[in-house]
């Protein structure tokens, strides 16, 4: 068996997000597997460094998976992008070590968050873009969002269930909210992610933004471990991993 490194990236809006589920195929993950399974005439199973939900994009999104072949990583990566539908791609094949594993050798994401809060928005856009109704402070946003950097228990800010066992602690090492014309971008980096918590802590700092909350009630949040006193969960289709980092 030799380990291969796969970069992927992805439009979101047709699946049910990166992993293989019993009751869909339409999945990046079952996808890919079908191709590899194929070319390989053995059953295979990649393994993604993070699940994005149904709708949620991917620039860059790291997998690894083992496989019997005499293929180059360049010829398997031509022969998956031939045969996958065009909105996903394979952007990089390698051979890496045996012990790579994209999900628990990863160190960090970064996950960007688009919105557009003016104008008409971008037709061409319109699957990566979400658009806003309400005309959105950026300074505000700016201000909520410097009190989730560092290391805190994000629990207030995720989907989990009240009978999640493991720790919900997290670390931000970086969010920034900046304008691009009539987009504003949220990037946020950290070491990893809950369930819906990028799209949460945006519809957060949205709220912030619209004047609906104060800057600082974002400490109210971390402190009580609530969903119900953070903002809302932000469409999927303005998310986009943009990276996974290594060492």
């Amino acid at each position: 068996m030799t380990n291969f490194r796969l970069e992927i990236q992805y439009d979101g809006k047709r699946y049910s997000g990166w992993q293989k589920q019993g009751n869909t195929q339409h999945t990046i993950q079952g996808k890919i597997e079908q191709i590899l399974s194929r070319m390989t005439g053995h059953a295979v199973e990649i393994h993604g460094a993070g699940r994005t939900d149904a709708g949620v994009h991917a620039r860059a999104q790291v997998a690894n998976v083992k496989i019997q072949t005499e293929l180059s990583p360049q010829q398997i990566q031509a022969y998956l992008n031939a045969y996958l539908p065009g909105d996903i791609a394979v952007t990089d094949c390698r051979i890496v070590s045996e012990r790579f594993h994209a999900r628990l050798n990863a160190k960090g994401k970064h996950y960007c968050y688009r919105l557009c809060d003016g104008g008409v928005p971008d037709v061409f856009s319109r699957n990566i873009v979400c658009a806003w109704e309400h005309p959105l402070v950026v300074e505000a946003m700016r201000q909520a969002g410097a009190y989730l950097v560092g290391t805190h228990d994000f629990r207030g800010f995720s989907s989990v269930n009240r009978r999640f066992k493991k720790s919900t602690v997290r670390t931000i090492t970086s969010l920034e909210v900046t304008r691009h014309g009539q987009e504003i971008h949220v990037d946020v980096q950290g070491t990893g992610f809950l369930y819906n918590m990028v799209r949460i802590i945006v519809g957060t700092l949205v709220e912030a933004g619209e004047g609906k909350r104060k800057p600082e009630s974002v400490l109210d949040i971390l402190q009580s471990l609530d969903r119900q006193d953070a903002g809302i969960t932000m469409p999927p289709q303005g998310l986009m991993l943009e990276a996974v980092f290594y060492e």
